[in-house]
């Protein structure tokens, strides 16, 4: 018995299946590794498949099926797949899959066609490989800007967050000191100083904070290097307890240990891998790759603000910025919407009344500073 709200949600369950066909045959064009664009292809394959599903769902139902085009969030990451490679937005892929993990499990149909366990498997397929490609650029130069904004590799995250920091600092600064009456020569050269200074204290920070992860990475190396050449058979037993608790046994366990240890640098290597999460190629990846990256990124965010101050005055100077600022808002919005999941309209909006709240608040508090200043 058709019920009446099956035709909507037959219609939402074949674009989701079209967007993600789409993604997929997206990454797989951009994949360089064989192994992992074949993964790629037979997983656009299976999306196909469902949507195949989905279309037949429809017309059983007497309703038709028009052609779908992927939505903007996959063009979106389909551009950035393309753009920078399918690292930058594989974290993201690997979240949306998550969420949308459970989607089907009430529904009749596409538990009778096996689509849970299909989207289970894919969620599984992608996060296994997410954990072995390195994200974001060499190294997460991106995903590495700034200790609060690594989210394991995620560099779409990290640079829309880094632009958003230079945007809604630099335009709170420019509001604060219109709102005290200064003259547009005086904010122009304060947004300016605001953008140089935000950006290089971004940079020095970041740069400060991988060098200090780079060093304790090294002496934690350094320790276990110590601890191998002093106690090697107690190193083995760490490494074949680590190997049991992932699921060998314990014969297994000591024979891989035993190979494993008896070359000095895939002994060292390996330990720091499994026993202390690791990478010894990367440390952390470069300090003045994620320096510069937190720099132009700042940049890039704080200078819609302070731009128009270049060609214009006054109110309509103030104006201007603020039209700008929030023409860069509700795109930073869209792009939180990419890696979170969340609607356009909804991400855009928050993230322009945020931006728009902080800028209102140094308005009214440099308007009152000004006005108590002149007396």
């Amino acid at each position: 018995m058709t019920e009446p709200g099956d035709e909507p949600r037959y219609r939402a369950n074949l674009q989701g299946e079209v967007d993600g066909a789409a993604l997929y045959r997206a990454l797989a064009g951009a994949e360089a590794d064989p192994r992992l664009k074949e993964v790629y292809g037979k997983l656009a394959a299976v999306e196909e498949a469902h949507a195949e599903y989905w279309t037949r769902q429809l017309a059983r139902i007497g309703a038709r099926a028009a052609a779908l085009r992927p939505g903007w969030r996959t063009r979106a990451l389909s551009w950035l797949v393309r753009r920078f490679g399918p690292g930058f937005v594989l974290p993201t892929i690997s979240r949306l899959e998550r969420q949308g993990v459970t989607a089907y499990d009430a529904q009749p149909e596409a538990v009778a066609g096996g689509l849970p366990l299909d989207e289970r498997s894919h969620a599984r397929i992608v996060r296994a490989i997410e954990d072995q490609v390195p994200g974001g650029l060499d190294g997460g130069e991106l995903a590495q800007l700034e200790g609060r904004h690594r989210s394991g590799g995620n560099a779409l995250r990290a640079a829309v967050l880094g632009a958003n920091d230079g945007l809604v600092s630099n335009l709170s600064l420019v509001t604060g000191v219109a709102g005290a009456a200064a003259s547009s020569h005086t904010i122009l050269l304060t947004g300016f100083a605001g953008l140089v200074a935000g950006a290089c204290s971004m940079a020095m920070g970041e740069w400060l904070s991988v060098n200090s992860s780079r060093e304790l990475y090294q002496k934690q190396i350094d320790v276990e290097a110590g601890e191998l050449a002093q106690s090697p058979q107690e190193e083995i037993d760490e490494i074949t307890l680590i190997y049991e608790a992932k699921g060998l046994t314990r014969p297994q366990a000591q024979a891989l240990a035993a190979q494993l240890m008896s070359n000095r640098t895939t002994a060292l290597d390996t330990l720091a891998r499994e026993e202390l999460g690791i990478d010894p190629e990367s440390l952390g990846g470069s300090a003045w790759a994620a320096g510069a990256s937190s720099f132009l990124l700042f940049s890039a965010g704080a200078i819609f603000p302070v731009a128009p101050y270049f060609f214009l005055a006054g109110h309509w100077a103030l104006l201007a910025s603020l039209g700008a600022s929030g023409a860069a808002l509700i795109a930073i919005g869209a792009g939180t919407a990419l890696f979170t999941g969340r609607g356009f309209a909804f991400s855009a909006l928050r993230q322009l009344l945020v931006g728009y709240a902080a800028a209102g608040v140094t308005y009214l508090v440099g308007m009152i500073a000004g006005v108590a200043l002149s007396g």
